[in-house]
């Protein structure tokens, strides 16, 4: 057991995905905060609120960047937020002349929750093709073995016989729909996130919102009238989405488990797990891992929701409480549509035994 079992370095292998836990480490949450912060500084520039070698100074040094890791750590202990402790060392780094200009008349939540942002449009993105490949790979098993023909169940008991087609379609019609639903997903995702220290931009004076366009247009975000600092319903979206494509991904894997049982034996998979005990047996672990994360993600759902609770203008508890969660659900929701996919590969329908 660990706390985390997907960076765990054994147990990763069975839950875990990189190409998504690699967007939520520390290089990767560091620079897309530090994009936030060159892309403010320039439209801050462009704006004639801070000087223009200020913002090139910024620009030049903070891709050179090198963090004091263990400084960070202290500091996100004491403030409850990494930024202070970042814009220290940034600073440090930049020197006099240009380092009281950079993170100018934004709020810790802006860099944070932008570079969030940036990061889960590559995670949508993935999850995109990753959709496309599983759709093709039930379409490649259907046109393959989707006249064999099988049981329908209902409630447990066997019903009427089907096509293998009729089952398949049951675990891709669900993943069109929810292909349908990324874009209108990643709308809600996809947002600047600019509005100093209570949402109102006041140091920026009349200039905020010029920024904040020329910030959003360089850093290929959404611009929205005002921060969502306290609104997290297009977080919360995001994380539904996540546990409804989970969700689907949990039923094919319950019923090829069902079907795969040595009684039943409508599907043969190919590579399955052994026993240590039983070496005649190969254990659907893919299918039950489908069903172990589809769970998960549908338990830590109420966790964001919970979140959807700022007092006031910004909540430490619930926002700490995002962070907890979310990396989670994506990772878990980037494994399973791997596993789902790696699974089809290894589906052979069988003809029903008398």
């Amino acid at each position: 057991m660990s706390v985390a079992a997907f960076d765990h370095p054994i147990l990763s292998g069975l839950v875990g995905d990189d190409a998504f836990a690699v967007l939520f480490s520390v290089a990767a949450e560091l620079a897309a905060i530090l994009r936030f912060e060159v892309a403010l500084a320039e439209a801050e520039a462009d704006e004639g609120l801070i000087p223009a070698e200020a913002a090139l100074a910024i620009a030049k040094g903070l891709p050179r960047f090198k963090p004091d890791i263990p400084g960070l750590k202290s500091g996100v202990a004491r403030d409850g937020v990494l930024i202070p402790a970042l814009l220290d060392q940034l600073r440090r780094q930049l020197g006099p002349e240009s380092g009281p200009h950079l993170h100018f008349g934004a709020t810790s939540q802006d860099p944070i929750d932008t570079g969030l942002a940036l990061r889960l449009v590559e995670a949508i993105d993935l999850i995109g093709a990753r959709l496309d490949e599983l759709s093709a790979a039930l379409d490649d098993l259907e046109r393959r073995d989707g006249a064999t023909p099988v049981m329908a169940h209902t409630r447990m008991q066997a019903a009427i016989p089907v096509t293998a087609a009729r089952k398949i379609a049951s675990w891709r019609e669900p993943l069109l729909r929810h292909r349908a639903r990324l874009d209108i997903v990643r709308k809600s995702v996809a947002v600047l996130t600019l509005g100093g220290a209570a949402g109102t931009l006041d140091k920026l004076g009349d200039r905020g919102q010029a920024v904040a366009a020329r910030l959003a247009k360089k850093l290929g975000l959404n611009l929205v009238s005002h921060a969502r600092h306290s609104e997290r319903d297009g977080v919360a979206d995001f994380a539904s989405f996540l546990s409804l494509v989970t969700g689907s991904l949990g039923k094919m894997g319950q019923d090829v488990a069902l079907m795969a049982q040595n009684e039943i034996g409508e599907i043969q998979l190919s590579g399955g797990g052994g026993s240590s005990a039983m070496p005649h047996k190969q254990n659907p672990v893919k299918a039950e891992i489908l069903v172990t994360l589809a769970r998960f993600n549908a338990t830590l759902l109420s966790g964001m929701h919970q979140a959807l609770v700022h007092e006031n203008e910004r909540s430490g508890a619930a926002w700490t409480l995002e962070w907890m969660l979310l990396p989670q659900m994506v990772v878990a929701t980037g494994a399973a549509l791997r596993i789902a996919t790696e699974l089809a590969a290894t589906i052979s329908f069988a003809a029903r035994k008398a």
